[in-house]
C-alpha cells in the first residue's frame, strides 16, 4: 500500500488524552454493499445505507479494490454531469486519470487526492490510464461525495490536485499509528484540503495490536470505514473489519480504536464533518435541496450550460451529436 508513508518516530505526536476524557461510544457499524459503476466497475459502498443523517455532510462513499486487473480488465467513468456538491477521489494504489470541463485533472496516484468541487454545475471523466488498461496492475482507491450547504451549491466549479506528499504526517501518542491528515484540522495539525464544508478526512496506518487515540471536535460527526485489516472501536471494542463502516454516537469529546493482533497492518478512513442539516434531493449526478432543482439541473445539463467536453476528448459520436 503505497500511500505516503514515513517512520513515526520522527513524526510529531498526538496528545495524550487525560483520564477525565469523555469517549464517543459507537452507535452502529455496518457492512458495505457492492454495486457495479462507471463502464462496470465494482465499488464497495457503506453509505448511503445507513440513515442519511447519520453520514451529513457526506453523501455517498465509494471503496474501489484492492483489485489485480488483467490486461485489458481496468474500466472507469466516461464523461458525466456533477452539480451541488464535491467529489473527493484518494488513491491509494494504482493510478486514475481525470479531466474535467474547466480544464482541472492530472494523474491521481499512489497517495494523491483530487477534490473537485462540482458546485454550480461540472462535466468530468475518470478513467484508468493506458498503461494500466494494456498491462494491468493493482488497483486500489477511493471516493467520497461532500454535500454542500444551499448558499454555496452554485458557487463557482473548482479543481484541488492534493499531491500524497501534501498530506500532513502525523504519529499517535505512542507512535503504534500513522495519520495522514487530508483535509481538516486534527490537534492543531492541518491538511492541504481546502473545503466550503467543515469536515475531517484521514487515513490512517496502525500497527498489529496497536491504540489510535485522538481528540475530535464536539460537534462534527464520526465515521471509521476499514480499507483492510481487522480491529476494534470505541471503549467498548466494537469489531470492525475490512468492509465494515462505524458510526459513533453525538456525545463526546475523543475517538479510541485498536489494530487487532496478527496481521500487517489496519488501514482505516476517519471522517467526520459539521452536519449541514437541510433538506437533501438527489437523482443520479445531481444533489440539491429540491426536486424543482433537480429538474433544472437537469434542463441546464441537456441544454449545455453545465459545461463542455473540452476538443480535445471529443468523441466523434459527440461532435455528430452536436451537428
Amino acid at each position: 500500500m503505497p500511500a505516503i508513508t514515513a517512520d513515526t518516530l520522527t513524526l510529531p505526536r498526538l496528545p495524550v488524552l487525560p483520564p477525565a476524557t469523555t469517549w464517543r461510544g459507537v452507535r452502529k457499524t455496518v457492512r458495505a454493499q457492492s454495486f457495479l459503476e462507471g463502464e462496470g466497475f465494482q465499488v464497495r459502498r457503506p453509505f448511503p445505507g445507513v440513515d442519511l443523517a447519520m453520514a451529513d455532510p457526506f453523501l455517498l462513499l465509494d471503496h474501489m479494490g484492492a483489485v489485480e486487473y488483467g490486461p485489458g480488465e481496468a474500466k472507469g467513468a466516461p464523461w458525466h454531469p456533477h452539480r451541488g456538491f464535491e467529489t473527493v477521489t484518494y488513491m491509494i494504489d494504482g493510478a486514475m486519470a481525470h479531466t474535467d470541463s474547466i480544464g482541472g485533472g492530472g494523474l491521481i496516484t499512489d497517495g494523491s487526492t483530487q477534490w473537485m468541487t462540482a458546485a454550480s454545475g461540472i462535466l468530468h471523466n475518470e478513467m484508468p490510464p493506458p498503461e494500466l488498461v494494456a498491462k494491468g496492475g493493482l488497483f486500489h482507491g477511493v471516493q467520497l461525495w461532500v454535500n454542500l450547504p444551499k448558499s454555496m451549491k452554485m458557487a463557482q466549479p473548482r479543481y484541488q490536485d492534493i499531491a500524497a506528499g501534501d498530506a500532513k504526517l502525523l504519529a499517535s501518542d505512542d507512535g503504534g499509528a500513522l495519520v495522514r491528515v487530508i483535509a481538516g484540522e486534527l490537534a492543531g495539525y492541518k491538511g492541504p484540503g481546502s473545503t466550503y464544508t467543515p469536515i475531517n478526512y484521514l487515513h490512517a496506518t496502525v500497527a498489529p495490536g496497536a491504540r489510535l487515540t485522538m481528540p475530535w471536535p464536539e460537534h462534527f460527526n464520526a465515521l471509521v470505514y476499514v480499507l483492510s485489516g481487522k480491529g476494534t472501536v470505541g471503549r467498548e471494542g466494537r469489531p470492525l473489519e475490512e468492509g465494515e463502516l462505524a458510526v459513533f454516537g453525538e456525545s463526546g469529546e475523543a475517538l479510541t480504536l485498536r489494530a487487532a493482533e496478527r496481521q500487517s497492518a489496519w488501514e482505516i478512513l476517519v471522517l467526520g464533518g459539521l452536519p449541514i442539516n437541510e433538506p437533501v434531493a438527489r437523482y443520479g449526478p445531481f444533489v440539491m435541496n429540491t426536486r424543482q432543482e433537480i429538474l433544472q439541473a437537469f434542463e441546464d445539463y441537456q441544454a449545455g450550460r453545465l459545461g463542455q467536453i473540452p476538443v480535445a476528448h471529443r468523441s466523434s459520436a459527440d461532435i455528430a451529436e452536436e451537428d
